[in-house]
């Protein structure tokens, strides 16, 4: 009986050992399969959206993505395992192919990077292309690689073309990323300043902004940036050559003459999975290469001279920011502390000005380089597309006169939008297509937006605003009259938290139909959520951050089992009581939870200030206050039923949420100024579906008399109730008294 690994003569037996290959290629085939799908997701998304140079929002260079593809390339770095037949061999090239896929699909996800992923991620990756290259060269050598030498050749030097193309177009990426947004500031001025179309609805004036914003946040898109650079359309070339290269080597053996290839008899160790590894790499690689295939055919096509446009003058000019990054690095000094020898720091300074010498003019070729692979495209290409274009004019597809892209559009209005395009230099041609491919997105989204209204919303806010009404519930909420639990201060108010007390105590009324109160809560839930939006948005300092923690927590407990804290509300409601016995019920509720967590939290308490006092004794205090408020008005008005009371609520609560609605203009404003360049593109978007989703309770909001607040005093509801206990009897017109227009808007930013 031999020991574990040897035979029973004591000689290794190594039969064993290639066992576990199969299910080493079912791993490899999965993990190209995975890579796929996620560039098939980005393909689908960029349709979607009607974004034709495809962001990388599924499939980009990271920890993840890298893990997967060092796993698909395990074929072709594979030195010793023998692989004789058809689909091994084409397994290896299919192996050498999918990493140009990668490279290619890739290459605007540099744009979201910052330094440090930046190179933490192009090191790991040119660590498993120059990998691939070694090992496919010692296979040629040693034979391990018999057959499509010459594809191999020619894939291997688009490999490390395109790794050049991608390591020096990555140190753009900060240049451009410091050009656009000194130009987004600069054009920010001048969108707040010049309106496009004067208009009298605040939802319109928004709208407008909107799209001056949108264009700007678009175009300064760092994906975008580097999609529509001249290196990329070239990455997209050598992509689709690869890809070609594959084809044309599965063609050949499966087609034309496989006999005459040579193949050799017998099974590799991963047995059936190499055919499994060929079919999943294969399709991965005709569906990762549509992606910067389109983006190289469109940046052919625009400048194909059938457009009417020619563009040689500048055309092989490279510009300052392609080498403006290693320039600034050349001139700044080395931080050499450990030499302390004279002659050995200036050996190392002028080593390093030496390579970045070499890198300037690597990176002038590589420019130059990839502008004559566009202008040789745009040459061959044109020829097709000019004899395609005569042969549908001849037939009458296409019509003889002018241009249709500008028929049914606005030309004034698309030549102010195109003053808000931001570009770099060169790129001045590109700003017309730009404007007409994405002036109307903001229009888009802002209709996707009106399909989701908050409907129970919209129909509380219609029942309780009458005509020139104000918003007199947001003072009444909560009297001055009403007496301090505590002696060391009173907390401030938040404009969510007063929505839930009402709608607790309105759940614990007696005498509801239960209609009524399912509307109700629908509508709150509604509006707590643009409410807390708002409110994050406009808490620069975060002084209401624990006043919206306990709204959030008394919610949840009203909302799904109609409890305050322990105290079942729906309990109350039952006790054949009058409301004016339910309110006093929950004041004393109110007035024991107070207590009893001021006693537990004391030192808590008087350490610090009101807004940041335990959760409990935030919401009794506010239970407290309002239900002693309704008591204080219960004699002076007809509230003796339940539905009476609730009305009243419901009014209270319709004034507090359209006071908050006031603030919508500096909400979006501010989603517009994000200053992550990466995610205003985003931001601007979502204020556009925001409000589509908003503009009818904006309308609404129109009708009311609103105070003459400044935009800084508005967004506090204590300032609404200060002033109308100041000015209780003024009320001015909405229209002439808060402006929404885009100087308001710069203003409120500022």
């Amino acid at each position: 009986m031999g020991i574990l690994g040897c035979d029973a003569h004591g000689v290794l037996n190594d039969a064993e050992f290639s066992k576990p290959m199969p299910s080493i290629g079912i791993y490899v085939a999965v993990a190209s399969l995975i890579c796929g799908l996620a560039m098939a997701a980005d393909l689908i998304h960029g349709f979607r959206h009607r974004k034709f140079w495809f962001p990388c929002k599924f499939f980009s260079l990271n920890a993840t993505s890298l893990t997967f593809i060092a796993v698909g390339i395990k074929l072709s770095v594979d030195l010793n395992t023998s692989m004789p037949s058809r689909q091994d061999q084409l397994s290896k090239l299919s192996s050498t192919v999918f990493i140009c896929t990668v490279m290619g699909n890739s290459m605007p996800s540099l744009g979201v990077m910052d330094n440090n992923d930046l190179l933490m991620n192009l090191v790991a990756l040119g660590i498993l292309v120059i990998t691939d290259v070694v090992n496919i060269c010692i296979q040629l050598g040693t034979g391990a690689i018999y057959v499509f030498s010459e594809e191999h050749f020619v894939v291997v030097l688009l490999m490390l073309l395109m790794l050049m193309i991608l390591c020096f177009s990555a140190t753009t990426v900060p240049t451009t990323k410091r050009i656009l947004e000194a130009k987004y500031k600069k054009k920010y001025d001048v969108a707040i300043k010049c309106p496009l179309v004067t208009e009298r609805t605040v939802a319109k004036k928004i709208q407008q902004d909107l799209s001056k914003f949108w264009m700007m946040a678009h175009t300064s898109t760092p994906q975008f940036v580097m999609a529509r650079s001249v290196t990329c359309t070239a990455s997209g070339f050598f992509c689709l050559l690869s890809a070609i290269t594959l084809g044309e080597a599965m063609v050949r053996s499966y087609f034309l003459r496989p006999r005459s290839l040579g193949f050799c008899n017998g099974d590799s160790d991963y047995k059936w999975t190499t055919s499994l590894i060929l079919v999943c790499q294969a399709t991965t690689v005709a569906i990762g290469t549509v992606a910067p295939a389109i983006r190289w055919f469109t940046a052919v096509n625009f400048r194909c001279p059938i457009r009417g446009k020619k563009y040689y003058r500048d055309e092989f000019r490279v510009e300052s920011y392609w080498t403006q990054w290693l320039s600034e690095k050349k001139q700044r000094p080395l931080s050499l502390w450990i030499l302390k020898n004279r002659r050995c720091r200036k050996i190392a300074h002028d080593t390093k000005h030496w390579i970045l010498d070499v890198c300037i003019g690597t990176q002038y070729v590589i420019v130059f380089t990839s502008k004559i692979i566009r202008y040789i495209s745009v040459f061959c290409v044109s020829r097709i597309l000019v004899f395609c274009y005569f042969a549908l004019r001849t037939s009458g597809t296409i019509a003889h006169g002018g241009d249709s892209e500008t028929s049914g559009s606005n030309p004034s209005s698309r030549q102010d939008l195109a003053t808000f395009v931001l570009h770099l230099e060169a790129e001045d041609e590109l700003v017309d297509l730009m404007v007409r491919s994405n002036r109307e997105a903001t229009d888009l989204w802002i209709e996707k937006g009106r399909k989701k209204q908050p409907m129970n919303l919209i129909e509380l806010l219609e029942a309780t605003t009458p005509i020139s009404k104000g918003f007199e519930g947001i003072a009444e909420f909560d009297s001055y009259k009403v007496a301090s639990l505590s002696a060391t201060g009173e907390p401030p108010n938040c404009w969510a938290l007063p929505l839930v007390t009402l709608t607790s105590i309105a759940v614990a009324l007696p005498d509801v139909k239960p209609s009524s109160l399912k509307k109700l809560l629908h509508a709150v839930e509604e509006a707590l959520d643009y409410v807390n939006r708002f409110e994050r948005v406009l808490d620069t300092g975060g002084e209401s951050a624990n006043l919206r923690k306990t709204a959030e927590v008394v919610w949840l407990g009203v909302d799904l089992y109609h409890k305050w804290f322990d105290v079942d509300l729906r309990k109350l409601s039952k006790q054949q009581k009058k409301p004016e016995e339910i309110l006093r019920e929950l004041v004393e509720i109110a007035k024991k939870e107070f207590s009893e967590s001021w006693q537990m939290n004391l030192m808590m308490c008087m350490k610090h200030k009101p807004s940041h006092w335990p959760i409990k004794i935030l919401a009794a205090n506010s239970m407290y206050r309002i239900c002693q408020t309704i008591l204080l008005n219960y004699e002076s008005r007809d509230l003796v039923t339940g539905e009476a009371l609730l009305k009243k609520v419901e009014t209270t609560i319709s004034d507090i949420v359209s006071g908050c609605f006031c603030n919508v203009a500096q909400v979006i404003s501010i989603k517009c100024l994000v200053t992550a360049v990466e995610v205003r593109e985003e931001s601007v978007r979502g204020a556009a579906l925001h409000l589509g989703k908003t503009e009818k309770i904006l309308e609404i909001v129109e009708r009311r008399c609103l105070p003459e607040l400044r935009c800084d005093q508005m967004k506090n509801i204590d300032e609404w109730r200060a002033f109308y206990k100041i000015n209780s009897s003024e009320c001015n017109n909405y229209n002439n008294s808060v402006s929404y227009d885009s100087k308001e808007l710069r203003l409120t930013v500022e």
